[in-house]
C-alpha cells in the first residue's frame, strides 16, 4: 500500500516543521511574546521579556508567567518528532526573582524518552545567565501525527 504522505527524512527539519505549525497554532505563546529561538528533536528554547503586567505584588514576575515560558517550551521539545504529546505532570522550583525588563530563556532538554512516555528538563535562566527557575515535565505520547501527511520516517 502507497503512502500519500511526505516522508522527512532529517529529523531536524522534521523538528523544525513541526514547532512551526504548533507556534502558529499557538495563541497562548503568542500572547505572552514568547519567541521560539530554536528546535531540534527531544529540545527548544524559548525566551520571553518580563512586562510591566506580568509583575505581582512584590513587583517581581509572578510565577505564573514563568510556568508558562518553561511550559511551553517543554510542548515544543516533546512534540518535536511529530508524535502528538501532551503533559501528564510537571513540577517548578523558582530559583530567584525575575524583574520587569528581564529577558528569560527557557531550555528544554530530553531526559528521558521510553515507549511513550518521555521526561524533560527545563532550565530558566535570565539574560545574565543566573537561573530562575528549573521545570521538569513528564509527557505522554498520543495517537497520530501533529502534522497532517507527514510520516516519521
Amino acid at each position: 500500500m502507497q503512502s500519500n504522505a511526505l516522508a522527512v527524512e532529517d529529523p531536524q527539519t522534521l523538528a523544525q516543521q513541526v514547532s512551526e505549525h504548533m507556534y502558529g497554532n499557538d495563541q497562548a505563546s503568542q500572547g505572552l511574546g514568547l519567541s521560539l529561538d530554536s528546535v531540534a528533536p527531544g529540545a527548544a528554547n524559548m525566551s520571553m521579556t518580563v512586562r510591566a503586567d506580568m509583575l505581582n505584588g512584590h513587583k517581581t514576575c509572578h510565577g505564573g508567567f514563568i510556568f508558562a515560558l518553561a511550559d511551553s517550551t517543554f510542548a515544543f521539545a516533546c512534540n518535536s518528532r511529530n508524535a502528538p504529546t501532551v503533559a501528564s505532570g510537571c513540577t517548578i522550583d523558582y530559583l530567584a526573582p525575575a524583574f520587569e525588563g528581564d529577558v528569560l530563556t527557557a531550555r528544554a532538554v530530553e531526559a528521558s524518552l521510553a515507549g511513550r512516555t518521555g521526561v524533560y528538563d527545563i532550565e530558566v535562566v535570565n539574560q545574565n545567565d543566573k537561573r530562575i527557575a528549573l521545570f521538569r515535565g513528564r509527557s505522554y505520547r498520543l495517537n497520530g501525527t501533529v502534522l497532517g501527511g507527514i510520516e516519521k520516517k
